[in-house]
């Protein structure tokens, strides 16, 4: 099975990928939406995408690639995010004037960057395990560190200067797996024994006082509880939005199936995304 990840050897997607799928080939994308066009496109059989952080927040990107391009959830896996900070072999920490990775690498060790290289230049990077291989492949720069993982490291023969630079020890990334629509299980195939989520996307019918506690309000009369709500601007209507949820329960289930039904009455757009066990 070839799995796409956003990314390059040695990248926390390419960890998610193994974690989801056994022997499976991970197929490195430059960016995330390569990932979905590589699954749309078939050059990948499924995908994995991180969706959330635990320190950093939402992944905003793959929130609207959800709900523009032809993929479904089919599986969740939180990974707990250990950040290293690496350079050349020889190289020592406080020789570092500049540091590289990705933005939300880089968010999640700000307090270690405050605090141990408030000299270095940040540089934002498409993804970790990218920004370790150009610091390996800088022949003669013992001034530039990246921010990665252990593997990543390994990966590209750098030495380690110091790890769990993460600004807090509980950091987790929140990963998805996704599937074209034709190859997903169908709802009715959701084990109703095993705790699931249903993640959807709908958009308000118009933007009037209450319209959003009504839509929520279809969840709340049937005691299904919200893992999670956000929302994104609705692209081309300044001013309107949509909203992501998760909501507890397989959509085959009877409440959530209700619910949905309500939904749809009431909004102008309601999609399920996937329907999934909970990890």
């Amino acid at each position: 099975m070839r799995v796409a990840f956003q990314g390059e050897a040695g990248a926390f997607s390419e960890e998610a990928v193994e974690a989801f799928f056994e022997n499976a080939e991970p197929v490195g994308c430059a960016s995330f939406e390569d990932v979905f066009a590589a699954l749309e496109n078939e050059d990948a059989d499924r995908a994995a995408i991180p969706i959330e952080n635990s320190l950093h927040g939402s992944v905003h990107a793959n929130y609207d690639l959800l709900r523009t391009r032809e993929a479904r959830i089919t599986g969740e896996h939180w990974m707990r995010i250990r950040h290293y900070l690496m350079a050349r072999p020889g190289a020592s920490l406080d020789e570092m004037r500049r540091v590289r990775s990705h933005p939300q690498a880089l968010g999640q060790c700000r307090a270690f960057l405050r605090e141990r290289m408030p000299q270095a230049e940040v540089i934002p990077a498409h993804d970790t395990a990218g920004a370790a291989r150009k610091v390996a492949d800088s022949e003669g720069d013992n001034r530039t560190a990246a921010i990665a993982s252990r593997r990543a490291a390994d990966e590209y023969g750098l030495a380690v200067l110091a790890e769990d630079i993460e600004s807090n020890p509980e950091n987790y990334t929140r990963f998805l797996a996704l599937a074209r629509p034709g190859d997903a299980p169908s709802d009715e195939a959701q084990d109703e024994d095993r705790p699931c989520k249903t993640s959807l996307v709908f958009a308000l019918n118009e933007n009037v006082p209450g319209a959003l506690f009504k839509s929520l309000a279809v969840f709340a009369l049937r005691e299904l509880d919200l893992f999670k709500i956000e929302s994104r601007p609705l692209i081309g209507t300044p001013g309107e939005y949509v909203f992501y949820l998760d909501v507890e329960g397989a959509a085959a289930s009877e409440p959530v199936r209700r619910a949905l039904g309500h939904l749809r009455e009431i909004t102008s757009e309601a999609r399920v995304l996937g329907s999934y066990p909970v990890d």
